[in-house]
């Protein structure tokens, strides 16, 4: 029904251009007394333009309307993850260019030749869509540039992590689901440690939103922790959902795995992850990875053979007499001949310390005692 409604519009606006330009020329003095027309020839003329400007408007309606409605789709996608500030802005410069259109549009008024073909009504219409395109555009750049960071610093906030982190020549870091529920990245993005901008995609975003529906508790509330770890985010740092809409590329991927890959492919940047399937993939690819549990693992204190520790076994090891303890931070100790000391604190010596993308495990015997 609406596009009917909008057809007829289009129709019409055909006809008045089609009945302007034909009457307009219809006119004597406009080619000559040679050029006179009788009533009814200039009622054909009339008739022709208006029908003629009719059919091609109509005709280039039907051509962009699939194009229209695919823009309109794209529209409604991009404001359901822009923020209140961001169409606020838009809003004023929208009405800004209005008001210069609209001053314009009177001195247009005052031409007499367009106003006789009535081309002043298109050229207005012209000026509106062009200068309300601009206001809108300029003020979300100045939004970007000026308004958040005084808003910020007004309300006492940190630099958000977009400005905080941004260098130059730093590529994007992008981030996928299983950092997001993960959380610590919060806590890195505060240290200031990753450059460049931060890239949270509309697609992850939706897959988060599918986890915390899950009929599963556990995967439900997962997903639950992933969107608060995200509202955390958005609230401290600024970092808005990227809408890749615009991506053509990523239409037809199903898959959130890949298209994270070709989405850090098209932006050159590097994705973010703690899924140890996805960082081999992304190395084959060539794409660049941040693994969150690498550098955690990075991170741990150092133990060399020989040095001494004190561990409580807590359960029998896969091998016969083993037993196994933890550290602090997680890190599985695997005590030789130490299965009849498991439920004790003992001391113990390092053996050998095995480290892979997966993890860390430290290799000891027990101590001898002095």
């Amino acid at each position: 029904m609406l596009n009917k409604v909008f057809r007829i519009i289009v129709c019409l606006s055909g006809a008045l251009v089609g009945y302007g330009i034909t009457s307009f020329t219809a006119r004597p003095e406009i080619f000559g007394e040679s050029w006179g027309l009788t009533p009814g020839q200039k009622i054909l003329w009339i008739g022709t333009g208006i029908a003629f400007f009719a059919f091609i408007f109509d005709y280039l309606f039907g051509f962009f309307r699939k194009r229209g409605e695919k823009l309109m789709k794209n529209v409604e996608g991009t404001l359901t993850n822009v923020p209140a500030t961001e169409i606020a802005a838009s809003s004023v410069g929208l009405i800004v260019g209005f008001v210069i259109a609209f001053l314009i549009s009177q001195i247009i008024n005052e031409i007499q030749l367009l106003k006789a073909m009535n081309l002043n009504v298109v050229i207005s219409l012209v000026l509106y869509l062009f200068f309300g395109t601009v206001g809108v555009m300029v003020a979300r750049r100045i939004n970007t540039d000026i308004g958040k960071p005084l808003l910020s610093s007004l309300a006492g906030k940190e630099p958000t992590a977009r400005s905080k982190t941004k260098a130059a020549g730093a590529s994007p870091k992008i981030l996928d689901t299983s950092v997001i529920i993960d959380g610590r990245i919060a806590d890195i993005l505060k240290t200031g440690f990753i450059e460049g901008n931060i890239i949270i995609p509309d697609f992850v975003l939706v897959e988060l939103r599918h986890i915390a529906d899950s009929s599963d508790s556990l995967r439900r509330n997962r997903g639950r922790r992933g969107l608060d770890i995200l509202n955390r985010i958005q609230s401290d740092y600024g970092i808005e959902i990227y809408d890749t809409t615009s991506e053509k590329s990523l239409e037809d991927i199903p898959e959130v795995d890949v298209k994270l890959l070709k989405l850090a492919q098209i932006m050159k940047g590097m994705v973010v992850t703690n899924d140890f399937n996805l960082n081999k993939v992304a190395t084959i690819t060539g794409i660049g990875v941040l693994n969150i549990n690498e550098l955690a693992n990075t991170l741990k204190p150092v133990v060399l053979p020989g040095e001494e520790m004190q561990v409580f076994l807590v359960k029998e090891g896969k091998e016969n007499n083993q037993g196994v303890g933890y550290l602090d931070d997680g890190t599985m100790i695997v005590v030789e001949d130490g299965k009849k000391f498991i439920g004790q604190t003992i001391n113990v010596a390092v053996t050998s310390v095995l480290q892979t993308s997966a993890g860390r495990m430290i290799f000891v015997k027990p101590a001898p005692i002095i």
